[in-house]
């Protein structure tokens, strides 16, 4: 990888990489960007003696790898797979990582996957969120009633006011705001476990060979907050960037709730009851999504994220439809789409 002397990030980095022990046999030519994401992080991977690494540069002040650092440590415990850390340099924001693999459970699926691969990925992945969830979270931010009623207000904030250039009259926000809490206050009734938050198909990774670990690699915990039981299950089978029909939901949910239950961990007795604990969390979370999908479009540039909405809007429409509690939300849903108001049953 050629050296940009303007990116003053990457000479830092390499620089740091040079001073490291020799034992590592760092092969400084062949680093070439892995990927990045959706915050000022990026990631590059470089091969060594016993294959390839990868590096973390999370630039200060906009990123801390401290909180990567101590998930990493809780997740390690927990009997998971995620990245061994061979070297850091906190203050500057690198971190040189053991590699879990190339390839995602969002870019395997987008390969093209068998109905029997997938759900053998996915089985995996049920039964590590399972594992993850007895993980030790004393100490992580809390993720309460008053953060979660703040990234709800950017549904108003950038979906409808900016992305749809409707911006909400004082009677739809206070409907929609009287939804927003009564959703809130069902979601942190729940029981409290460490949340990743993003436990999803492109934070996964498919590890098929042995130097990569136990399937599935997990990355992207560094935002992980002590929350509701029901989260990273929505995160995982409403998943904004792949589609997955209502029954293949219920069949993983179905599945997840057993592993719990088995596990001793507080999920209700009753699926229906989980359900609707996991329904309700899944709309709280795709709400926050097209806020947050549409200030990376309109803040930050980043129009990728664009291509997604339509399937978050429909996983939103999915629960919003179902419950007379959500009937406010649905009708401020049909004035942004400009669609006229349908007659059904809801419950």
């Amino acid at each position: 990888m050629q050296n940009d002397s303007s990116d003053i990030r990457l000479t830092s980095l390499l620089k740091w990489l040079s001073g490291l022990p020799a034992a590592l046999a760092l092969e400084l030519d062949s680093l070439e960007p892995a990927s990045s994401d959706a915050s000022f992080r990026r990631y590059f991977r470089l091969n060594a003696q016993q294959g390839t690494l990868i590096v973390m540069d999370a630039p200060p002040p906009q990123e801390d790898c401290h909180p990567f650092v101590d998930v990493d440590k809780r997740l390690a415990n927990a009997g998971l797979n995620v990245p061994r850390i061979l070297a850091s340099n906190l203050a500057e924001g690198f971190l040189l990582l053991s590699d879990l693999g190339p390839t995602t459970y969002y870019a395997r699926i987008q390969q093209g996957i068998d109905d029997t691969s997938l759900q053998n990925l996915y089985r995996d992945a049920l039964g590590a969120l399972v594992q993850m969830q007895t993980a030790d979270h004393k100490g992580l931010p809390a993720y309460n009633a008053q953060r979660l009623k703040e990234e709800l207000g950017l549904f108003a904030q950038w979906y409808a006011a900016v992305h749809c250039n409707s911006p909400l009259d004082q009677a739809s926000l206070s409907a929609i705001n009287t939804v927003f809490d009564q959703l809130v206050a069902h979601n942190v009734a729940q029981p409290v476990v460490l949340v990743h938050r993003d436990f999803h198909s492109p934070n996964l990774m498919v590890c098929s060979q042995p130097q990569h670990g136990e399937n599935p690699g997990i990355l992207d915990f560094q935002d992980a907050v002590a929350g509701p039981i029901t989260y990273d299950l929505a995160s995982l089978v409403v998943d904004a960037r792949t589609t997955w029909e209502e029954p293949q939901q219920i069949d993983w949910a179905i599945r997840y709730w057993e592993l719990a239950s088995k596990k001793g961990l507080p999920v209700p007795v009753d699926f229906a009851d989980f359900h609707k604990d996991y329904e309700w969390m899944g709309l709280q979370r795709n709400l926050r999504i097209l806020g947050v999908f549409a200030r990376l479009n309109h803040r930050d540039g980043k129009a990728a994220y664009l291509a997604h909405m339509p399937r978050v809007k429909q996983y939103v429409r999915q629960v919003a439809g179902r419950y007379i509690a959500f009937k406010p939300l649905l009708r401020v849903l049909d004035q942004l789409d400009n669609v006229q108001a349908k007659v059904g049953y809801t419950f």
